[in-house]
């Protein structure tokens, strides 16, 4: 199965919340939050060409120090999205270093950050280093609402929840999944090369039959050729990621909504289902709450996780309780 990213955890579940999409083709990644980002490697952080943050809550954004200092010196954007008021932290965290000795002479990297909200995109700014990171104002990125990134292969969507502040909810969504048939490369004479991944960039952009596709240094062939005796395309797929949302109905129905049909979805299970009344006071969700948001949303896979580390011991419980009512869901649709 040919996904075209896979996404892990950043940390444990007790540890700070974050997702890491690395895309298996080349040389990139996203991040779906900005905690403890101490897991992930250096050249895997000079990876991420961009960041969705959920809400500044500590968890969710100290790791924007490290990240920034792993991307300081190349020479490509850092792209970044956020609630309401997310400019003004960014700002804020630049504005606490020094940066004298950055000037025309340094590398033109660049921060542009951006507010999203329910109507799309709002404020948009953008913080160059040979301009000691001074924010200057710019246009907004000019997408539909529901969407934070839109690219020939994929789209980042995206939901706000009430967690007592606005916090963002994130759906990663591939167009399409591109498999090769071993049988069909052997009939065209064709071996597993380099070549393939171009192809299948081919028609996950959706290119014309008749585009050449060099399957060696002397022969190409057209993608039709390619697509009807070799690749084959389906449903791309959907990674969704939730947390730090209070459980009531119109959260539940973005939620759901946002997850519709994932292959994963990592979604918070901060609390047992006995430390509701806890889990309500802090406008979280407990474990069975997040199974059952799971089932309704119909997706392939769960996995929670920011597990409260009042259950340090109980890690096995929390899972139990999100598998039961993901499962117990399922089996009640179909009866």
């Amino acid at each position: 199965m040919s996904w075209l990213v896979r996404p892990r955890l950043v940390n444990e579940p007790f540890s700070d919340p974050g997702l890491f999409i690395d895309f298996r083709f080349g040389r990139r990644a996203l991040l779906f939050d900005l905690g403890d980002l101490s897991p992930l490697s250096w050249r895997e952080l000079m990876r991420v060409s961009d960041a969705f943050v959920s809400h500044m809550h500590m968890d969710h954004f100290a790791g924007f120090d490290r990240l920034l200092r792993a991307c300081l010196y190349r020479p490509a954007p850092l792209h970044l999205a956020g609630p309401a008021g997310f400019l003004d932290a960014v700002a804020a965290k630049l504005s606490a270093y020094t940066w004298n000795l950055l000037g025309e002479a340094s590398v033109d990297f660049s921060i542009v950050a951006s507010e999203w909200g329910e109507a799309g995109y709002g404020r948009c700014a953008v913080f160059r280093a040979r301009e000691a990171f001074r924010r200057k104002e710019a246009e907004p990125p000019a997408l539909p609402p529901g969407i934070l990134l839109d690219e020939g292969e994929f789209r980042v969507e995206g939901a706000v929840l009430d967690h007592g502040t606005p916090c963002l909810a994130f759906a990663l969504q591939e167009r399409l999944r591109v498999d090769v048939r071993p049988q069909g490369l052997a009939e065209l004479g064709l071996t597993v090369g380099p070549w393939l991944t171009a192809a299948k960039r081919a028609v996950r952009l959706g290119a014309p039959d008749d585009t050449p596709v060099p399957v060696s240094p002397r022969l190409g062939l057209p993608l039709g050729v390619l697509k009807q005796h070799a690749l084959r395309a389906a449903r791309g797929q959907r990674i969704a990621y939730v947390v730090d949302a209070a459980f009531h109905a119109d959260n539940v129905a973005r939620m759901v909504a946002l997850a519709r049909g994932a292959d994963q979805l990592f979604i918070e299970a901060p609390f047992l289902d006995e430390d509701e009344a806890i889990a309500a006071a802090r406008a979280h969700l407990t474990a069975g709450q997040a199974g059952r948001i799971a089932r309704q949303a119909g997706v392939k896979r769960l996995t929670p996780f920011h597990f409260s580390p009042r259950y340090l011991s109980r890690a096995d419980l929390l899972r139990r309780q999100a598998d039961a009512a993901f499962a117990a869901g399922r089996e009640n649709a179909t009866a």
